[in-house]
């Protein structure tokens, strides 16, 4: 009798063990779909933001000096590398500051046929990176620290995945668009 009980608690302590370690694998899974769809959103605010700045910079709304900024410093983050996208996406960050907080740009630009509709598309495009980027690097810190537990560390339940990296890029909006 006191065997058949010690090989019944036994075996309800394996299968509670191997129910939490499958829960915790299925967590951290779901931890990294979910970091897999924040970068991808992500990458289609980025992408998004640049498509507009390159349309604003070939509206002819704007003199061709700033034209030539906003193309260049789009065109540097569309093309820039892994190592550099960061700071390529920072750059193009700081040049719509540059030149969206200009003296009257937005009344300018809004009195120009179709001018209204670039602003407000840059306007959504701007305030989607903002929001994606956080997003992302909220997910970036659940998974790492889902990761970082003794019991996916010790039984490897993530597998061979790195740990996730931040993103951090300068993406203050102009102060003209500021909306938060």
């Amino acid at each position: 009798m006191t065997s058949t009980i010690i090989v019944l608690v036994v075996g309800i302590v394996v299968v509670l063990t191997a129910v939490y370690i499958s829960w915790r694998a299925g967590r951290l899974d779901r931890l990294h779909i979910r970091l897999e769809l924040a970068q991808e959103s992500l990458d289609a605010a980025l992408m998004r933001r640049r498509a507009v700045v390159l349309e604003l910079a070939g509206s002819r709304l704007l003199d061709p000096a700033t034209s030539l900024v906003l193309a260049a410093a789009a065109h540097e983050a569309r093309t820039a590398g892994p190592e550099e996208r960061e700071h390529a996406e920072s750059d193009l960050s700081r040049t719509l500051r540059a030149v969206v907080d200009q003296e009257r740009f937005r009344e300018k630009l809004a009195e120009s046929p179709g001018g209204g509709d670039l602003l407000d598309e840059l306007d959504t495009a701007v305030a989607k990176v903002v929001y994606s980027r956080r997003f992302y690097n909220n997910a970036v810190a659940v998974t790492r620290t889902a990761q970082r537990r003794w019991l996916a560390r010790t039984l490897r339940l993530a597998g061979h995945t790195e740990y996730p990296e931040f993103f951090e890029i300068d993406d203050n909006p102009p102060a003209a668009m500021a909306t938060e």
